[in-house]
């Protein structure tokens, strides 16, 4: 049987790829978990730009970047896993889950997501954009940036795209793998690249 030191260690990584385990820690657990929340997210308030909601879990090996002006907000009951990477300005609703490896950047305009959305892992969100002039190399090209918009209960499966200027209206989905080009209606099943609609809830 491990010790209590070499249990904690494994089980901190547990709960980094699989936060929603936090959540169902029994009291004697939570008793170490609790505070170790608590040092991470005290720091990253301390050097970003953060807003930090109750009953919380970041993993220490997401990313949050949120210069002043990008800020990142994250709403109650909501959870960042391991290895994701945000940067600013991104606004997290109520139990919105962002699983590992996603990668969201806000650009100019920002990310919105509503409560209750899910974000498998290995999903990418870019609000922005470059410019395509030929006459320019790509590096050289303008910026834009619309924002993208996840309205509340809208399900993103593993390795699906978002790109800018793109609204999922609430209760819609988009199936492993997709690219979403272009909104999305309430409660539509979208799925492909690029992803088209393929059903209804």
């Amino acid at each position: 049987m491990p010790d209590s030191a070499t249990y904690q260690a494994q089980h901190k990584r547990r709960l980094s790829y699989m936060p929603w385990l936090y959540y169902r820690l029994k009291p004697k657990h939570l008793e170490w978990a609790a505070p170790w929340q608590g040092a991470i997210q005290a720091r990253l308030c301390e050097l970003e730009t953060v807003e930090i909601g109750r009953n919380v879990f970041i993993a220490p090996e997401a990313q949050l970047f949120a210069e002043p002006g990008r800020p990142i907000i994250v709403g109650d009951n909501s959870y960042i896993a391991a290895d994701a990477v945000l940067h600013g300005p991104i606004t997290l609703g109520e139990s919105v889950s962002i699983n590992h490896h996603a990668s969201l950047d806000g650009g100019r305009a920002g990310i919105h997501i509503g409560d209750h959305c899910r974000l498998a892992a290995y999903c990418s969100l870019y609000a922005f954009n470059h410019g395509l002039a030929p006459e320019r190399l790509i590096r050289e090209q303008p910026v834009s940036s619309k924002g993208i918009i996840l309205q509340s209960d809208v399900w993103l499966g593993s390795h699906t795209g978002v790109v800018d200027g793109v609204t999922m209206r609430r209760g819609a989905v988009a199936g492993m793998q997709s690219v979403v080009t272009r909104d999305v209606a309430s409660n539509t099943i979208v799925a492909g690249n690029p992803a088209q609609v393929i059903g209804q809830r």
